[in-house]
């Protein structure tokens, strides 16, 4: 392990990377950044450390030369995205600096695109970017891959066209783009006459620069070799997955194909793991929340849900949640589909219901793995929630999502789902529906008194901020001139109480136990969403689109 290798050399003591592991199990990272961060050691350390960890030669970049003939190997854009410099050639083997020790898949990729056998040494991130810079220029514009491309299709058979460079080219600085510009997905949509790429960013989607209809067979190709995918095949939806390091950043695109009325598109969602947050401070929870939360965490058994529709942040909240129990004393296994992200200390066991790996007979499984703590990436059944019901009742902490709407509605699809109202109240600890709004971009934010149309859009909230100054973004290069840069989380946390357990087993309406959550002290998502609105995070606009009156 890296810490044990960077004790072995003298640099660090016990003591030391313990501390790290604990900053490491509260926040998320990497180990060796958590040492850096602490100054218990330098970058140098960590990438000689690496290198030895990888097997590989590391080198200071301050001393080399990259020959000429090995850059020509290797083109512009490849260099960039990729995080990668030629060094030199030895023989038939082409000799790349590369900052990420796990990076395989890169030295795959330049194997086929070079045609040479590729050997990789280590190198530190910030001075091999500065040295691609200096060496190959600024990245090539994407309307100049789109203009390269387009012409090299020609007359090309679709394996070829997949296969060739300028189409390989194209598809880096798209997901170059995307991962610069923090897009969550990107969409590939094939009409009669079109073709279009949209990236969505912070929930909202944008077009970028069109390809010509032509070049959407050999893109989507492309992006089905990647994924070892059946190029052949495009009558029916395929879903894979493709491992990159783009800027030296591990990244993993998770890719679904769709055939359509006018041809085969797809949507690649991107989980880049160096941008992911496992810290509730960073969700954007209120301290009371943040405390109510932490709290969950230590529960002996019981079940917790985190409810809302698909993109809201569930997983992440979850993430959040298991890092701030995880502990060397207490044992956490998640069984997800897929694996998002992957921490540290924690069991994680991928769902494949193809073969039959269901959530239910996983959690069966993991029952018999002696587990304190146990994440269920979704509730979608009986069979998933009566298993969970049981593993809670057998001194178990069970964490998992629902799709509903808000809080008090969860209950009633519990019982929809065939779970008496009595095993609800005996496991159920509490529900936190969640929503996520854009925030107001800091470097363009400005104040305003709002009209009173907007007010009355509010209804019978608009009393609580009549008078209030709100704020937006007027637009800046910083935000893409939209107004926003980033996310922040709305919650709605429902603790279930002896109140709200006597109204479940009285079967009461959802609007019932609304009630009684809210006289209890749950801040509903819309008051949540206002309180945000109030100090200048985010616009009424986005609490109207996100949240009900």
């Amino acid at each position: 392990m890296l810490g044990q290798i960077l004790k072995a050399r003298g640099v660090v003591r016990e003591g030391q990377i313990q501390e790290a592991l604990a900053v490491q199990r509260r926040h998320g990272g990497l180990i060796g950044q958590c040492l850096v961060e602490l100054k218990h050691c330098t970058k140098d350390d960590v990438a000689r450390a690496l290198a030895e960890q990888a097997g590989l030669e590391a080198v200071d970049l301050a001393k080399a030369k990259p020959e000429k003939a090995a850059l020509a190997l290797v083109d512009a854009t490849t260099a960039h995205t990729y995080g990668v410099l030629p060094l030199r050639v030895e023989g038939k083997t082409l000799v790349v600096a590369i900052a990420d020790a796990l990076n395989t898949a890169v030295l795959e990729d330049l194997r086929f695109t070079t045609g040479t056998d590729v050997r990789a040494v280590l190198a530190d991130g910030e001075a091999l970017k500065a040295l691609v810079l200096q060496h190959y220029g600024a990245e090539q514009s994407l309307a100049d891959a789109i203009a390269e491309a387009a012409r090299a299709v020609g007359g090309a058979d679709l394996q070829q066209a997949a296969a060739s460079t300028p189409v390989v080219r194209l598809l880096n600085s798209i997901l170059h783009r995307a991962i610069k510009d923090r897009a969550s997905d990107v969409h590939f949509e094939v009409f009669e006459d079109e073709f279009r790429i949209r990236y969505r960013v912070d929930g909202a989607l944008y077009e970028i620069e069109a390809p010509p209809a032509h070049l959407a067979l050999p893109l989507v190709a492309r992006i089905k070799v990647m994924s070892d995918l059946d190029i052949t095949e495009t009558r029916l939806p395929q879903d894979g997955r493709i491992e990159l390091s783009i800027d030296g950043k591990p990244v993993d695109l998770r890719v679904a194909t769709l055939p359509g009325v006018a041809g085969e598109g797809c949507v690649m969602r991107v989980l880049d793991r160096s941008a992911v947050s496992l810290d509730l401070e960073a969700l954007g929870l209120g301290r009371e929340d943040k405390e109510r939360l932490v709290a969950l965490t230590r529960l002996p058994h019981g079940i917790v849900l985190v409810t809302g529709p698909t993109g809201s942040g569930k997983t992440t909240t979850l993430y959040a949640m298991l890092s701030e129990a995880n502990q060397p004393e207490v044992k956490i296994i998640t069984t997800e589909d897929p694996v998002e992200y992957d921490i540290q200390g924690i069991v994680q066991v991928p769902i494949n219901e193809d073969i039959g790996v269901t959530y239910a007979r996983v959690l069966r499984t993991v029952l018999r793995q002696d587990p304190d703590k146990i994440l269920v990436g979704e509730i979608r059944d009986q069979e998933t929630a009566s298993v969970a019901v049981e593993a809670s009742l057998t001194g178990h902490t069970v964490f998992s999502t629902l799709h509903t709407n808000d809080a008090p509605s969860t209950v009633t699809r519990l019982i929809d789902m065939g779970i008496e109202p009595f095993m609800i109240t005996a496991t159920l600890e509490a529900i936190v529906a969640q929503r996520l709004v854009r925030t107001v971009c800091l470097d363009c934010k400005a104040s305003y008194e709002p009209p009173e149309e907007v007010l009355l859009e509010l209804g019978a909230d608009a009393e609580r901020v009549r008078g209030a100054r709100f704020h937006y973004g007027k637009g800046c290069e910083r935000c893409y001139h939209t107004g926003y840069k980033g996310r922040t989380g709305v919650f709605e946390i429902l603790m279930v109480d002896d109140a709200l357990s006597d109204a479940i087993l009285a079967r009461s309406s959802t609007q019932e136990l609304r009630r009684i959550a809210i006289q209890a002290g749950m801040r509903s998502l819309r008051e949540s969403g206002l309180a945000l609105v109030l100090g200048g995070r985010t616009t009424i606009e986005e609490v109207l689109r996100e949240t009900a009156g």
